[in-house]
């Protein structure tokens, strides 16, 4: 009963790292979309960063954790949203200027 107990909280505390993690992306998301620049954005930060999250995200299905699935498949969907934007508007050589 105590084993099972303390797998739930262990389930909880996945899920609020999870939720946690991903929101700390959603920030830099937001602000390359609305300046629609993206060059401060290094591309191998960012194939990196799906790599892992790939990884973490097969191996979350392979053990069947629903913290790891969910949040890693959140954040699949924001680093390609991010890698998305850095494509379009961040490989030029041409610096925009600032914003005001």
């Amino acid at each position: 009963m105590a084993l099972a107990r303390l797998a739930e909280y262990a389930e909880v505390v996945g899920l609020a790292a999870g939720f946690l993690v991903a929101l700390g992306i959603v920030p830099q998301v937001v602000r390359v979309w609305k300046l629609k620049d993206a060059h401060e954005i290094s591309l191998s930060f960012n194939l990196l960063v799906l790599g892992g999250t790939i990884l973490w995200l097969a191996y979350g299905a392979s053990l069947g954790l629903i913290s790891v699935i969910v949040w890693n498949s959140a954040n699949l969907v924001l680093y390609l949203l991010l890698l998305a934007v850095k494509l379009r508007y961040g490989m030029s050589d041409k610096k925009p200027h600032p914003p005001p």
